[in-house]
């Protein structure tokens, strides 16, 4: 059976065919749906025009043109989005519809109306939301609709909505250059294929290429060095994750001179997600993780972040370890825990600033991360076995 028509009589034929065909169906679906949700739902064709059910917003409505033309965009918006639609009618009521399917044709709308608390009230719109996807929901589950069609529809509509979401951020952060928003993202996307955690990097990668793109617009040749950097640090990151050098070696190889023969956005897209999905491969058939790197990034982010609020969980992220893994491997490593690494290494940010600067004690309390000056010095002299202020005239290295 044909899966698109067109306005012809054929079409409007098949249409009227294929709705009394599930007029049976349907009528199952409102009984139950009126049973447990105490809302009617009516069968309309995708003009908005009533093929069963007829008008049932509330009484006294006179329906007309109007109502029809508001159905229409109910079941045309809803097919347009995947999901449930929902709008005022004329009469200033909530309706929503579902829309009816056979394969990839749309037959139609389910068409359902809130009923007002009281006149001239509005209901509550989460559980006018709730009762529309339970109407999606039954829809699918009676084949009244194309399900698969749907989330694919919902899906690509998602994809946009972050597209759009991503030029905005983009816009809205001011890069500079393609340079800058490259080293924002870098390390975050290293984190992610490390961990082996796809859809952040998608998302990651998401951002950077519509962040590239705007940036670098009209100049195909800078975009594409930037793909080649991008590559080179996926590729670097999956090998310290365990990747097998060689293999990365080889696929990159293979893949590079398709890169010089493409010319549009969306291609060079899907070459680089392609590049991406294959790194996460790589990693995946080895599971073999060198801690011991993925710790010395770690230890390396505490030294260079330690004045800031660092919790075991945000540097366990950024080790690309689970928090518990996180906390047995430093336990393992230097026989202590991380809280204790923490302080450790603040205390040795201490000794740094009090030996080569003139900073007060309060001033390098605030820059090591202590939340004041006496606890700095309680911790300052567990490590050390003297106060700040001893230890600075010890080891004082000014003039």
């Amino acid at each position: 059976m044909p899966e698109q028509h067109d306005d012809t009589t054929y079409g409007r034929l098949f249409v009227d065919v294929a709705l009394s065909q599930v007029r049976p169906v349907y009528a199952r679906l409102a009984e139950e749906y009126f049973r447990d949700r105490g809302v009617r739902c009516a069968l309309a064709d995708k003009d908005g025009r009533l093929v069963e059910g007829g008008p049932h917003c509330r009484d006294g409505c006179v329906g007309g043109r109007k109502c029809v033309a508001a159905r229409r965009q109910a079941i045309a918006e809803a097919v347009r989005w995947g999901e449930p639609y929902i709008v005022l009618c004329p009469g200033g009521i909530m309706i929503w519809a579902v829309p009816v399917m056979q394969n990839a044709a749309v037959l139609g709308g389910l068409i359902a109306a809130a009923t007002a608390p009281e006149e001239g009230a509005q209901p509550d719109p989460a559980r006018v939301r709730e009762a529309a996807w339970d109407l999606l929901h039954r829809a699918e589950a009676a084949n009244l609709t194309n399900a698969a069609h749907l989330r694919l529809v919902r899906r690509e509509a998602r994809r946009e909505s972050e597209k759009a979401e991503a030029i905005h951020a983009v816009k809205q952060a001011d890069y500079h250059s393609i340079r800058e928003l490259y080293l924002v993202e870098e390390p975050e996307l290293i984190a992610a294929v490390k961990r082996g955690d796809r859809p952040a990097a998608r998302e990651i990668i998401n951002r950077l290429l519509v962040g590239i793109y705007h940036a670098g617009r009209n100049r195909p040749l800078l975009l594409k060095s930037f793909l080649l950097e991008l590559i080179v640090t996926l590729s670097r990151a999956a090998v310290e994750a365990g990747a097998d050098p060689n293999e990365m070696l080889g696929a990159n190889y293979s893949r590079l001179p398709a890169l010089a023969r493409i010319e549009g956005e969306e291609e060079l897209t899907s070459w680089l997600v392609s590049m991406l999905e294959s790194t996460m491969d790589a990693i995946s058939a080895h599971h073999r993780y060198p801690v011991s790197v993925l710790l010395s990034e770690a230890i390396r982010y505490l030294r260079d972040h330690s004045g800031e609020e660092l919790s075991r969980d945000d540097i366990a992220r950024r080790a690309c370890l689970s928090p518990t893994h996180f906390s047995r491997v430093v336990k393992q490593t230097f026989g202590y825990s991380f809280t204790e690494l923490l302080s450790r290494l603040r205390v040795d940010r201490a000794r740094e600033l009090l030996t080569q600067t003139e900073k007060t004690l309060v001033e390098i309390s605030g820059e090591c991360g202590f939340t004041d000056q006496s606890y700095f010095t309680k911790v300052f002299q567990k490590y050390s076995h003297q106060t700040p202020g001893e230890y600075r005239k010890q080891h004082q290295r000014l003039g």
